[in-house]
């Protein structure tokens, strides 16, 4: 194989390892939280045995966590805008934990237009419960407080 021939197939191979790479990353969402956004169930939890004042909002359609209140599954619109109205007067630092709980995250539908809505207002507090698998795995099932 002489020098233009091995030329010609290493641009051939960088152009398609390109490609893969732009197929790859555009089929990667970038999420609307942070890893410093997401709660674990077990700190959650402990802030709701001591009485810690923390605004939950279940926004899907799994159970009720102890304290939390019910704004419907976050893929609607107008529970979206039931979710703003409930916190349209709260201090933009007020500790507010939103959950689904109904599917790992990655096949959420509910939890990323309501992270979505307290980022656009300017929440600077506002975490996403760590739930992997659902409700029932990683709180009910753990003993964690339900209303």
């Amino acid at each position: 194989m002489n020098k233009k021939n091995i030329l010609v197939l290493s641009i051939l191979a960088i152009s398609l390892t390109i490609l893969i790479f732009q197929s790859f990353s555009a089929k990667q969402t970038i999420e609307p939280w942070n890893e410093k956004q997401l709660i674990s169930t077990s700190t959650l939890a402990e802030a709701i045995k001591n009485n810690e004042k923390v605004y939950i909002y279940n926004i899907g359609p799994a159970g009720l966590i102890k304290n939390a209140i019910e704004i419907g599954d976050g893929k609607e619109k107008s529970n979206i805008e039931k979710l703003k109205t409930e916190i349209s007067g709260l201090d933009k630092n007020s500790p507010i934990v939103v959950y689904c709980g109904c599917c790992p995250f990655k096949d959420c539908p509910n939890i990323r237009p309501a992270f979505e809505l307290l980022n656009s207002m300017n929440f600077t507090n506002h975490k996403l419960l760590n739930i992997p698998k659902n409700l029932k795995v990683d709180w009910i099932d753990k003993g964690y407080p339900m209303n």
